[in-house]
Parts: structure tokens; C-alpha cells; sequence
């Protein structure tokens, strides 16, 4: 008999706390998120399941509530379930002023911590987050998790410079960073930074493991939902941050997010 839960529920908001840019509550039972990075840290923590996932494509899991998982930054990552029952997660992305970009390097070997202070530090947010108001209580709590997670960070040894400084594939990541909204050509970027078309793209995949288009589509992900959080029609937000319509959007979002635009949007519990 085939069950009656969900196989998808997703709850996604932007609380009015300072450093937090987006809350995500899931329950996937089958899903694969692409490569893809995040202009935010990603602070995980599983409420029920395992989670496969590769962070600069060393391939991790965490199974259970006794994980939490930090992914940094600009730093490609995927996921996807491990058996049937899926996993359940709460997430808070987190912005510069709670973690510099600075402690990057750090955090990549190390994505999964095993600190049950940490894990209920951050259970007890997220209950904080939910009634919306008490921005407060929300506010120190977060302040402690902050603490908690520099103490972690402190004691990893910083990875030293390596593919990251491959200058032909930051050049690269700029230009598209400057042309989200608008793209570009493969030919224009070549031009632009004097490169050869397939050299330019094997650079860049080398460099930051995946490739430019699969980058890019990340960024306006990103874009998307700041801006559906923020309240504006789907069918803006895809020609605003660069998607030729909405099914354009629907489909690419679909994929990294494991909903619609318009489900995600519907969630929203602190508008």
C-alpha cells in the first residue's frame, strides 16, 4: 500500500534577524540536488534520515540528529537521499557577519561536526524562528551558535591555496558574478579574458569542480529565492535574474530546491 505522506514538504522563510538570510525546512523522500554553491554558509542539522553529498567532490554522509552539517560558501556541493524514507532537515543560511568568508578554507575538509551542544543550540533557534516576533531570544541565540562554530573552525587548519588560485578561472567567476541578470556568451567570455573557449571551461571546472553554465544557473537560483521570499511573481523573478520565462525557472528550480517557485513561495511563515 503505498503510504500517505508527502514524498516533498518544503517551508522556506526570511526571518527579521540579522545574519540570517534564509530559513529552509524539508522533507525529501527522493531527491538529488545538483552541484551548486551558495553565496551563504549553510548550517544543517537532520531531524529524521541520511544524507549523502559530495562538498568540493569528496563525497561525506550524516545519518541521525546528532550531526550538524556547515557548508561554506562559494564551495561546490550536491546531496541527495540515501534510502527510502528520505531524510528531514532544517537549515539556516547564514551571512558574512556571523561568518567571515575568511574561515572558507577551514570548513571544506571538515563539512560534518559532531557537537550535541551545537545541534541543540540550533534546535532550539529554529523553535525561536518559528513564531514570528521574538527577535530577540532568536538573536542571542544565534550569537551562542556563532560562538560555538568559531570554536570548530578555530581548531581546523586552513587548507592551503591550491585550485582556488588558478587566476584564468577567477577571472572567470567574476565576469559571471558581474553578469548574472544579463549573461554571456562563451565566445564573449573567451574574448574578454583572452582564453580559448574549451580551456577556459576546463579551467574553471578544475578550479571550483563544476562548470561555468552549471555556476551560473546556480547564482540566479540564489537570486530567485531572495526575491520569491521578498514576495514578487514568478514569472518576474525569472526574467529578473536571467531565465529566458517562468517554465525556464520552474524547471531549473525544481531541481535545486525540490519544489516549485510558487510551493516555495507559498511556505513563506514569517511574511
Amino acid at each position: 500500500m503505498a503510504s500517505d505522506r508527502p514524498r516533498t514538504s518544503v517551508t522556506a522563510w526570511r526571518p527579521p534577524v540579522p545574519g540570517i538570510a534564509e530559513v529552509f525546512h524539508a522533507h525529501f523522500t527522493d531527491h538529488a540536488y545538483p552541484a551548486h554553491t551558495h553565496d551563504t554558509w549553510d548550517l544543517m542539522i537532520l531531524d529524521e534520515g541520511s544524507v549523502n553529498f559530495a562538498l568540493d567532490r569528496r563525497r561525506h554522509s550524516a545519518t541521525g540528529s546528532a550531526s550538524v552539517l556547515l557548508l561554506p560558501p562559494g564551495v561546490p556541493h550536491d546531496g541527495r537521499t540515501v534510502t527510502a524514507a528520505g531524510f528531514r532537515k532544517r537549515n539556516l543560511y547564514l551571512e558574512d557577519s556571523v561568518l567571515p568568508q575568511c574561515l572558507v578554507g577551514r570548513a571544506v575538509d571538515t563539512p560534518v561536526l559532531s557537537d550535541g551542544l551545537l545541534r541543540r543550540r540550533i534546535g532550539r533557534l529554529h523553535a525561536a524562528l518559528v513564531p514570528p516576533g521574538d527577535g530577540f531570544e532568536a538573536e542571542s541565540r544565534l550569537a551562542f551558535i556563532r560562538e560555538r562554530l568559531h570554536f570548530h573552525l578555530a581548531a581546523l587548519q586552513p587548507r592551503t591555496p591550491g585550485r582556488e588560485a588558478n587566476r584564468l578561472a577567477a577571472e572567470l567567476r567574476e565576469l559571471l558574478d558581474a553578469r548574472i541578470h544579463d549573461g554571456l556568451s562563451l565566445h564573449e567570455a573567451a574574448a574578454t579574458l583572452h582564453a580559448h573557449p574549451t580551456h577556459l571551461i576546463r579551467c574553471f571546472k578544475q578550479t571550483y569542480g563544476i562548470p561555468p553554465h552549471t555556476y551560473l544557473t546556480g547564482k540566479r537560483i540564489e537570486q530567485a529565492r531572495r526575491l520569491l521570499l521578498d514576495g514578487h511573481r514568478p514569472a518576474e523573478v525569472a526574467t529578473t535574474v536571467g531565465f529566458h520565462d517562468q517554465s525556464h525557472l520552474n524547471r531549473h528550480f525544481t531541481r535545486h530546491v525540490g519544489t516549485t517557485p510558487t510551493r516555495y513561495q507559498r511556505t513563506r511563515t514569517g511574511a
